[in-house]
């Protein structure tokens, strides 16, 4: 009997070519980017479970109460927090602190800058990073000592066999001596601490003596919980420390700087959860942070391709029954009862499910380097050979047979053998599950088309948008702890070349800071340190008073700018000559002028106070150098040869605003691909589908496509008669699809504080690409069927 049933499955499959390659290549696209999903999936939620006991170690974080009330968590901490808590809460079993620095490395001439993690000693000891070479408990003992790995180790020296080897890092004015005690092996992907180069963290007497360290905060802190410990009760217990142990700088901040509630506390976070965690991310200080709205986003896609798919399986299986229907009434009329037929079908379904599952395993592996790139992931290939992920890949193809094979089965089955045998058999009037399914697999695929033209647009605005300042032909070059005198040294050099426009100076990064105007109203600000030329280079206009000027000396100490943001929170009507004083020291410092609000920040991100001086006593970090357009190369040949000339024992880096200013959107970029292929992939499953569908319904009218003809009908009327009843369904699903994409796209630009208006051009866009595809799809068999012989057709059977 099983011997007879897989006879005749085959039989049918070579009958049916074309109805079985796109049965089989429709499923297999949707089995293939459900694979993909699962694989991202395992890899986000698998982040730190690799450590050794990880349910026990969290995470410090703390959380502040801003003057406005808001709640501001972090990651960072400082020095005090791992030993105080340590030491005053017994469930602690152990603590560790990890702190990221840039320093300069020599090799040979060379010199770079370098990514090192400063680490207390029992660093490898907590955390389960194996060693090829070295022991986890000593190596990081000695403070001239650090650990690499394998791949630092293959970059410096040629191989991993290291041990004892000598690398130099700056440290002050020259570069010091240390030794390789250890090489690790390389960080695994599904890390949030990521590092190349450890080195013991120092904490000199001086600072663990300074109580205002409670309040300095620049690394992470780890601690190991006994596996009794009750997370809230040691919560409980460090805050009690806190406020014990830094009371002498709580009541010296209050009295300093007027606050009457300190307003911080600290709480754990499990190091499992960091990196999906949407309340303390893993960006401070860690790796790789995740985002668990992107794997509902991809589940969501997979899930409409695979439904998509599917209703394509249903959709041809129930439709090809007509052309089977004899062969059912044969099968009936001889004996064969109900269970044999769905078992028959049935089994059809699990060989076509079978087929499509091995083409999508292959289709995985090919595409998979394509998929990293666009997710920003590195998943291997060893990655599907996992009991978990196999246990997955079952479930999903059991369910695909069940799903995709059960309904067309009992259809099948029930045909009535004498109508059958009759040819009088049709689905006509009786197939509002058919064209409910085609229906749903449309408005799928418009709402997937309708939120990647979103997406593309809000794309598109985020890098065209004006900034408020030229950031074309700006290169910037870093350069840490530029004192003043040496930067005017340096500009007066690089303007000697006639490709140079001018040069500007800035401290690097941004800083926070709080600032108290009209008495007592505080105003949190990104502080700038610039020279007077920065605003005129970058072109920001100034609305209000005037830039920094050297004819006026007294600028560099006593004169502020501000932008038009902050004189709006300051509640200012003429801010010129307003006064600003700082709480970390006493003087105050006048408003000379006031800005136009210009994003130094991401467009992700709202428009800050932003206040800027020309402390002498803050350093510089970066600089801004405008060229003349189309000569990059000999400018940045002539900035480079004379940075190494000033400064022989620094690293040489450089980039174009530009382009740094399009690297903030790439997540953005990511997922306007990422929307594009799975609309594609959509629309093509629906087409092809739909495409099947006329196929069979030209075949099932062809005597009444030849008596039209005979009566006259022309082939723009009897192809207008094939594709309405497809089209009246694509509309329908375009009017269920619209209300529902527009409401998903308000919600996601909700994220975006600058973001596109939903016009009516995007939707009805998305409405034109769906109905041509959809006519394009159809009119491809109707003009086929039109144009046949009327002769031919009224003599078939």
């Amino acid at each position: 009997m099983i011997k007879n049933y897989v006879k005749i499955t085959y039989r049918t499959f070579v009958h049916n070519k074309l109805y079985s390659v796109i049965n089989v290549g429709g499923l297999s696209i949707g089995l293939a980017a459900a694979m993909l999903i699962m694989l991202y999936t395992k890899d986000e939620i698998s982040y730190d479970h690799f450590h050794e006991g990880a349910g026990q170690i969290y995470r410090v974080d703390r959380k502040m109460i801003k003057s406005e009330g808001n709640i501001a968590n972090s990651g960072y901490t400082g020095y005090f927090q791992g030993s105080r808590f340590s030491a005053g809460v017994p469930e602690i079993l152990a603590f560790v602190r990890l702190q990221q620095a840039q320093m300069e490395m020599k090799t040979g001439n060379d010199i770079h800058t370098q990514s090192v993690s400063l680490v207390d000693s029992n660093f490898l000891s907590v955390f389960s990073f194996p060693m090829i070479s070295g022991n986890a408990k000593t190596a990081l003992l000695d403070p001239a000592s650090v650990v690499i790995t394998e791949e630092m180790a293959q970059k410096q020296f040629g191989t991993t066999d290291v041990l004892g080897e000598t690398m130099f890092l700056k440290n002050g004015a020259g570069f010091n001596p240390v030794t390789v005690t250890g090489i690790a092996k390389n960080c695994p992907q599904n890390s949030s601490i990521k590092f190349q180069m450890l080195r013991p963290l120092n904490v000199s007497a001086s600072e663990e003596g300074l109580n205002e360290n409670w309040f300095r905060f620049f690394l992470n802190t780890f601690v190991v919980l006994a596996p009794s410990a009750n997370l809230q009760t040691v919560e409980a217990k460090m805050q009690k420390v806190f406020e014990a142990d830094a009371a002498e700088s709580i009541k010296m901040i209050r009295e300093k700087y007027g606050i009457a509630n300190v307003g911080m506390s600290f709480f754990l976070q499990p190091l499992t959860d960091i990196h999906l965690s949407k309340n303390v991310s893993a960006s401070e200080g860690l790796s790789d942070a995740g985002n668990p709205a992107y794997s509902y986003i991809l589940s969501g896609i997979a899930l409409f391709i695979l439904i998509i798919a599917c209703i394509n399986f249903v959709n041809l299986m129930v439709a090809r029954s007509i052309k089977r229907a004899k062969e059912i009434g044969i099968r009936k009329s001889i004996g064969g009862n109900r269970n044999q037929l769905i078992i028959q079908f049935l089994g059809e379904s699990f060989l076509l499910c079978l087929a499509a599952f091995v083409l999508a395993i292959l289709m995985v592996q090919v595409v998979l380097p394509v998929f990293n790139q666009l997710s920003g992931k590195a998943l291997a290939l060893s990655y599907l050979v996992d009991f978990k992920l196999i246990a997955g890949y079952s479930i999903l193809f059991i369910s695909t047979v069940l799903l995709a094979g059960f309904y067309p089965a009992l259809i099948i089955s029930d045909y009535n053998p004498v109508s059958a045998l009759n040819a009088r058999f049709t689905l006509t009037g009786k197939n509002y599950l058919q064209k409910s399914l085609v229906v749903l697999q449309f408005g799928l695929a418009s709402f997937l088309i309708i939120s990647t033209l979103v997406i593309f647009s809000q794309f598109d605005f985020l890098t065209n948008e004006k900034l408020g300042y030229e950031d074309t032909n700006l290169i910037t070059v870093q350069k840490w702890g530029l004192k003043h005198h040496d930067a005017t040294l340096f500009k007066d050099e690089l303007i000697k070349n006639p490709n140079i426009v001018d040069v500007a100076f800035k401290n690097n990064g941004y800083s926070g800071n709080t600032v108290k105007v009209n008495g007592e109203h505080r105003v949190n600000v990104t502080y700038e340190t610039i020279d007077a030329s920065f605003i005129p280079l970058l072109k920001i206009p100034v609305i209000k008073g005037r830039n920094f000027s050297p004819i006026y000396p007294s600028d560099s100490v006593h004169s502020i700018l501000v932008n038009e943001t902050f004189v709006k929170q300051a509640g200012w009507k003429e801010p010129v000559g307003q006064e600003v004083a700082f709480f970390d020291i006493n003087e105050k410092y006048t408003v000379v002028g006031v800005v136009k609000d210009y994003h130094f920040k991401p467009l992700t991100e709202k428009i800050e106070p932003q206040l800027f001086t020309m402390n002498p006593g803050s350093d510089y970090g970066m600089l801004y150098i405008k060229i003349k357009p189309g000569s990059e190369t000999n400018s940045l040949k002539y900035i480079g040869e004379t940075f190494k000339n000033m400064f022989p024992l620094d690293s040489y880096s450089y980039g174009f605003k530009d382009q740094e200013n399009l690297k903030s959107y790439e997540a953005e970029a990511r997922w306007k691909q990422i929307l594009l292929f799975g609309a594609i992939l959509t629309i093509f499953i629906s087409c092809i589908g739909l495409l099947g569908l006329s196929v069979l319904s030209a075949e099932t009218r062809t005597k009444e496509i030849g008596i039209r003809k005979v009566l006259g009908a022309s082939v723009a009327a009897i192809v207008a008669s094939l594709s309405k009843d497809f089209l009246k369904l694509v509309l329908i699903a375009l009017l269920l699809a619209v209300p529902l994409a527009w409401l998903a796209a308000n919600k996601w630009l909700e994220n975006y504080p600058y973001r596109i208006a939903l016009n009516g051009w995007l939707f009805a866009s998305a409405a034109m690409i769906v109905i041509m595809i959809s006519l394009i799809t159809i009119s491809f068999q109707s003009v086929k069927a039109a144009l046949a012989n009327p002769v031919k057709s009224l003599c078939s059977e």
